[in-house]
């Protein structure tokens, strides 16, 4: 124990930034790195947990960062969990024009559910529609005491287009770890978190690994839940070949057996048994993609194609909000890469929708499709997936039939019978009763019979609709002799 301690050495935090869509979460890395990845995400969003390693110089130190970017977007809510599982330290992104949004709360409830350090970056302060107190009330609403308001969160005005505010952000981060105190020892096997996997046709199933302790060499297996690798070459996060990686470096294995399952705890061993027998015990089985269908049985199919692992996970459980008691989504199949003809006879079977999130179409799937009528949808941003299939939803749940009341009336009098047809008057104690209305008749609250309203009239006069205190005349048709006290209530059918 007390060389493991020895051994032990301060360690990188790992930071999730996250916050609402379009708040600056990417722009904020860009400015970090110097980079543009934000112009390269489709709709100016990110789809993906993407991993970074920065060099930041606070206080004439260099210190490392890592850096995790969690999509803002509610679609991507399982994908930020997980971000915020893997990170040390959340730097929650709150615009100062917009304030708190939806996905903001939930980024809240996540970071304090889990007990995660946090710093709130207060992004856009340049803009002329920005409100700092504004927001910092907000925040408070939602048990957010930032600092300078009765609190202890830690608080950066910032500008992630301009950089103003940045490195006073840097240097909350690096205080930050400092109280945490994160450290590793650079000695023991690596180990750590799966951010993300994906398939290249000709590489293989690769994985992007957040390292969290230890160290990563060539010539060692990794193995995580249900799935392992030799690693052969080891991949940082600009893809880039190194010989080792230690504590909370970002890097890519590729080779897997299997997916690896995104969000899931790896470790290395020297030995290919041992490997294995790590994956094993780790191994849970896979939820079917059967799911429980409504009373009316009523589904609407689709098959899921992805880019990568992660996506697919995130897009699933979004897709998962969408079931109500009248319909429910059920994914036939669903796999990584381009859409084809595999596909198109799988939702052939079932006469269901092929969904596609950015992937390419085989031409042969393209053909068979044409020939076949099976619809092909792909997009590049995943709220418009998402509304697509909302709108489907809508056209594809069947209509039901409710009876409504619409009002009713109590009997004061019956004039004549004449066969099935009765003239009686009476008062409407609520709603409207119309001409032509389907009725209930009720004797002592217990039900005796229907009938149909064929003529009213009030104060002598001929009407289509009595109002609620109105008293009447009325011609009814119907089979049950209806008799003073009774009462009428009035219905229509309505499709819901």
């Amino acid at each position: 124990m007390k060389e493991k301690n020895e051994n032990q050495k301060n360690r990188p935090p790992v930071v999730a930034i996250m916050g609402h869509i379009d708040h600056g979460k990417s722009t904020l890395l860009d400015y970090i790195r110097k980079t543009n990845i934000t112009a390269k995400e489709a709709g100016g969003i990110t789809q993906h947990i993407s991993a970074y390693e920065a060099e930041c110089e606070v206080d004439g130190d260099k210190r490392k960062i890592t850096f995790l970017d969690t999509p803002g977007h509610e679609a991507f809510c399982s994908v930020r969990e997980r971000g915020a599982k893997i990170a040390d330290i959340a730097v929650l992104v709150v615009s100062a024009e917009d304030g708190v949004k939806p996905q903001t709360i939930e980024i809240i409830k996540c970071v304090i559910e889990d007990e995660m350090p946090f710093i709130v970056a207060l992004n856009k302060i340049d803009r002329p529609g920005a409100n700092v107190d504004k927001v910092k009330q907000d925040l408070a609403e939602h048990n957010v005491l930032v600092e300078g308001w009765g609190g202890s969160v830690p608080i950066a005005s910032i500008s992630a287009k301009t950089g103003q505010g940045v490195p006073e952000l840097l240097e909350l981060i690096v205080l930050q770890a400092d109280i945490e105190e994160f450290k590793g020892d650079p000695t023991l096997p690596a180990e750590g978190f799966v951010v993300e996997s994906n398939l290249n046709p000709k590489q293989g199933i690769s994985a992007t690994l957040i390292i969290k302790n230890g160290s990563l060499e060539i010539g060692a297996f990794v193995a995580t839940e249900g799935a392992y690798a030799p690693i052969r070459a080891i991949e940082n996060y600009k893809g880039e070949n190194i010989k080792k990686a230690s504590f909370s470096s970002p890097v890519v294995i590729i080779g897997w057996n299997t997916q690896p399952k995104v969000g899931s705890i790896f470790k290395t061993f020297l030995k290919k048994d041992d490997a294995l027998e790590f994956a094993s015990k780790q191994s849970k089985q896979e939820p079917t993609n059967e799911i429980d269908l409504p009373a009316s049985g009523v589904s609407f199919d689709i098959v899921l194609k992805t880019d990568t692992f992660g996506s697919l996970d995130a897009i699933e459980h979004e897709l998962k909000k969408l079931n109500n008691d009248k319909i429910s989504v059920r994914i036939i199949s669903k796999d990584i890469g381009a859409i084809t003809e595999t596909d198109i006879k799988s939702a052939k079977i079932k006469n269901s929708l092929v969904l596609g999130f950015q992937v390419s179409v085989d031409k042969s799937a393209e053909v068979l499709a044409t020939r076949d009528d099976i619809e092909i949808k792909t997009y590049d941003i995943i709220y418009d997936l998402i509304d697509y299939v909302k709108d489907r939803l809508k056209e594809a749940t069947p209509e039901e039939i409710v009876e409504v009341e619409t009002g009713s009336a109590k009997i004061l009098k019956t004039f004549s019978q004449n066969k099935d047809k009765q003239v009686i008057g009476g008062r409407v104690n609520e709603g409207e009763i119309k001409i032509n209305n389907p009725v209930k008749i009720y004797r002592r609250e217990a039900f005796v019979g229907t009938g149909k309203i064929k003529e009213m009239q009030t104060q002598k006069v001929k009407t289509d609709s009595i109002k609620e205190s109105q008293e009447f005349g009325m011609m009814v048709e119907s089979k049950t002799k209806i008799a003073a006290g009774d009462i009428l209530k009035a219905v229509t059918m309505v499709k819901q």
